[in-house]
């Protein structure tokens, strides 16, 4: 959640610290994907997508349960024409909601999102980004100032946040993005490519970082930049730990985030995939009781990870001040 709503921060803190429940739902609105990128996992994962009125139960129970932020994502939201609704009802609700997009459709659908909160667009480099998404750069540029149009014109006070993922095809790209999203008035957020399950050595040996030192460099700049008053959203806290490939922290994910796939399965997080009940069927109270064991035993033996909103809002949860002070997002 963001450091600027401190309305917004006490309801969190009342839900994961008092009631002991997440404050937020990460949903698979649906199970296609227009680009299929090979370094992600998720559009390998189809199945029959929940209707319109299931969505609308599910975020009704949730609401009941005390879910405060609704996220849409996976695999690529915008695919379903009904998002409008889906988002619509989320706010009727009083949630707070939020998107992840790869932006092929921003272009054609910006007008549609009013009811999105907070934005997020995955933007993986400039020069490198059409042999890492297969698409030119000039079509995602082109939705992204359309969008950034759209919400000046809808007086939505989140700016935009370009998502990049970093491997070992974009660190030279890295200081040009930072760059762009200074010009554009949105902002940026960087984290490591992670190596799920199923990619293969072969894309793995492609995409992944192997050049420590160069990864070293670059996330150095990018703590430098974020000094300097760049619109940076990752704390230095967070980046330092990139940069060094540590995750000393105590996560917390699962207590914050509920990861929901698209036919209601309810999964520890994005790593740690193992089904702990169906909410569609069960009801949220239910599965969230049933699972509690599980869920603890799970984050005992995880080896951990660097996605940026978990150890972002895990530091949080741990009170450490610097990341208090400086992450800005949800």
């Amino acid at each position: 959640m963001s450091r600027f709503d401190p309305i917004l921060t006490s309801k969190a803190l009342w839900q994961i610290r008092a009631q002991k429940r997440p404050f937020v739902l990460s949903h698979a609105v649906n199970a296609r994907c227009n680009m299929r990128c090979s370094f992600c996992d998720y559009w390998k994962k189809t199945g029959e997508e929940p209707t319109r009125e299931e969505i609308f139960k599910l975020l009704d129970d949730a609401r009941e349960f005390g879910i405060g932020v609704y996220n849409a994502w996976t695999v690529e939201p915008l695919l379903r024409k009904d998002l409008p609704q889906i988002m619509a009802h989320a706010k009727k609700l009083r949630m707070i909601t939020s998107m992840v997009t790869n932006g092929k459709l921003l272009y054609e659908r910006a007008e549609e999102l009013e009811n999105v909160d907070y934005l997020s667009v995955s933007v993986d480099g400039i020069k490198s980004y059409k042999e890492i998404r297969r698409m030119d750069f000039e079509t995602l540029l082109r939705g992204l100032e359309k969008a950034i149009e759209v919400r000046k014109l809808q007086n939505k006070k989140n700016p935009i946040l370009m998502n990049c993922v970093l491997t070992g095809k974009n660190l030279d790209d890295v200081e040009t993005l930072i760059l762009l999203a200074k010009k554009l008035e949105v902002k940026v957020s960087f984290e490591p490519v992670h190596r799920f399950p199923g990619i293969s050595e072969e894309v793995w040996n492609d995409i992944g970082i192997h050049d420590m030192e160069k990864l070293q460099c670059t996330v150095d700049r990018i703590i430098e930049l974020k000094e300097e008053g760049y619109p940076i959203i990752n704390s230095k806290t967070y980046l330092k730990m990139v940069r060094d490939g540590e995750m000393n922290y105590r996560c917390r994910a699962s207590g914050i985030i509920m990861n929901v796939t698209h036919d209601g399965t309810l999964e520890t997080c994005r790593v740690q995939n193992e089904p702990l009940g169906n909410v569609m069927w069960d009801g949220f109270e239910s599965v969230w009781r049933n699972s509690e064991e599980r869920r603890k035993e799970i984050v005992k033996n995880c080896k951990g990870c660097l996605f940026f909103g978990y150890t972002e809002n895990s530091l949080m949860q741990s009170l450490n001040p610097e990341v208090l002070m400086h992450y800005e997002w949800m």
